[in-house]
């Protein structure tokens, strides 16, 4: 029998606040800046990891399109900043805490999810530092309280590794009312104009509801470069797309775009943020 475990917050109390009321009061205070939602059903979002008050704002328009919705499971999939691995960590049983209450692990889908693909196992290490999943649990924690997550870090972001994951995750939750959540921030350090360029390439293929467009756009760079001029997320991005055309969705609509500048007042080196949903008979907001 495996012993539960719970995953303790890395980034509480410096990229979010690490007090219930206010980390509670702030998530609280970027979903009602949300004024229109898209329709339709959603299958799986992209949101941004930044610190709290950057990429916050647009983070809420990602959640708010899933507010109180019904899902099953939702899978988290994001990037390893820290540590250098083949493959996608998933993280089995347990929890993830956060200042405002743990947030439990779906442990049979995290077991389903493994099951489909080698590519997919336990590596605790990826998770220890990681921010671009817990990123996403305040706004969780919010909008969907009920709902268990199966968390997914993907190592290096190779071709191979992307399409896998996204072949693993349509083969074990067909069937299921899931929500797939990438996380992902775009361009890294150019000035404002030259992002905007950049990011809206990789918007026109969320759009389109292109994977292997993004895919395309993701290969053009070297390896070392992709996470600067396309996103540090692509191929979690990419991986959730795949899936989420194969669960079923056939439109996608960017909610939001932005970048730290926004809120730093630098435009000359600034971190590009989208929210976008995915799924069936969706209409932008």
């Amino acid at each position: 029998m495996r012993v539960p475990s719970v995953r303790r917050p890395a980034v509480a109390g410096t990229w979010y606040p690490g007090t219930a009321e206010t980390l509670g009061r702030a998530v609280g205070t970027y979903l009602a800046g949300v004024e229109r939602q898209p329709v339709g059903e959603v299958v799986a979002v992209i949101a941004p990891h930044a610190g709290l008050m950057y990429s916050g704002p647009v983070a809420a328009h990602a959640y708010r399109a899933v507010e109180a919705r019904d899902y099953d499971v939702a899978i988290l999939v994001g990037p390893s900043h820290f540590v250098g691995f083949d493959g996608v960590s998933v993280y089995e049983q347990g929890a993830f805490d956060t200042p405002l209450g743990p947030v439990s692990i779906a442990a049979d889908w995290a077991d389903a999810i493994r099951g489909a693909s080698p590519v997919v196992y336990p590596y605790p290490p990826a998770h220890v530092r990681e921010h671009s999943l817990e990123m996403q649990l305040p706004f969780l924690r919010r909008v969907l309280p009920a709902v268990a997550i199966v968390p997914l870090v993907m190592g290096y972001q190779t071709r191979e590794t992307i399409l896998e994951l996204a072949r693993a995750l349509a083969a074990a939750l067909k069937g299921t009312r899931v929500l797939l959540i990438a996380s992902t921030d775009l361009s890294h350090y150019f000035d404002a104009r030259t992002a905007c360029v950049l990011d809206g390439k990789v918007i026109d293929c969320v759009k389109r509801l292109d994977p292997e467009g993004l895919l395309s756009e993701f290969e053009k760079y070297p390896e070392d470069e992709r996470g600067r001029y396309v996103a540090c997320g692509g191929g979690p991005a990419i991986s959730v797309m795949c899936a989420a055309r194969a669960l079923g969705a056939t439109e996608a609509v960017a909610l939001r775009y932005a970048d730290s500048g926004d809120v730093s007042g630098d435009k000359q080196a600034v971190v590009g943020y989208l929210a976008a949903a995915m799924g069936r008979g969706l209409t932008a907001p």
